[in-house]
């Protein structure tokens, strides 16, 4: 159990502490992920489904996108300031982590109000982190049985 406490990561500082580097990395390439799968869904959805299909997903995406920038450097910030002061806990103002979610919502129902979109390509664009997430695991899950074959 001891061992659990005090291994950290590569280049980590204090134990348990996650590498700052491999997790901004690994926040850089799911953006990318997220940016990635929503042009090709959109690019998809132009070339056979109807123009609702595809400005659904496209608001969509782009509330994905503006949505996990926003908590991205909303969580950011707590943890910077709390990095500043030595034993303080976070503090994350709620009503600003909560309006992320009140803009995304009047967003959609707006759309979908004016029937400018589809509620389902909306709701599956806004999905693009769920398949980043994935195509993020695979690559991580084929890295580590590539450099355990190569060990051995």
């Amino acid at each position: 159990m001891n061992e659990i406490e005090t291994s950290g990561a590569p280049g980590s500082e204090m134990p348990g502490e996650v590498g700052s580097e491999d997790a901004s990395a690994m926040a850089e390439r799911l953006f990318r992920g997220m940016i990635v799968a929503v042009v090709v869904a959109v690019i998809a959805s132009a070339l056979w489904w109807p123009w609702r299909v595809t400005t659904g997903l496209f608001i969509g995406g782009a509330l994905s996108l503006l949505n996990h920038h926003w908590m991205r450097t909303a969580i950011g910030a707590a943890f910077a300031s709390a990095s500043n002061a030595a034993g303080a806990r976070p503090k994350l103002k709620i009503v600003r982590f909560i309006t992320r979610y009140f803009i995304v919502a009047v967003a959609v129902i707006l759309a979908h109000w004016l029937d400018i979109a589809s509620l389902t390509a909306m709701l599956v664009g806004l999905c693009s982190f769920v398949v980043a997430a994935l195509v993020e695991s695979f690559m991580q899950v084929y890295f580590v049985i590539i450099h355990r074959e190569e060990t051995k």
